[in-house]
């Protein structure tokens, strides 16, 4: 299955599309990390969005900012 940027996915097409469950599919469309439109009651994901999710440049920048928080709190603990 390939994703087609010009497509226009549901949360069950893209959830099958990432190999993820509903649940995280649900979670990253609400922490905003998955950009979606809602329509009426439903989500719907473009298929852009999708590839820029699963991009090698923003999982880079996910590691950085992860790394940089951990780095923050480990930082602010005093070992004794």
């Amino acid at each position: 299955m390939e994703i087609n940027a010009n497509e226009v996915y549901t949360p069950a097409e893209a959830q099958k599309l990432l190999k993820v469950s509903p649940s995280t599919i649900t979670r990253l469309i609400r922490k905003g990390i998955i950009r979606a439109a809602r329509v009426g009651k439903q989500y719907r994901i473009l298929g852009k969005e999708l590839l820029r999710v699963v991009s090698p440049e923003l999982e880079d920048t996910v590691g950085k900012a992860y790394n940089k928080a951990r780095n923050w709190v480990h930082d602010g603990v005093d070992e004794t």
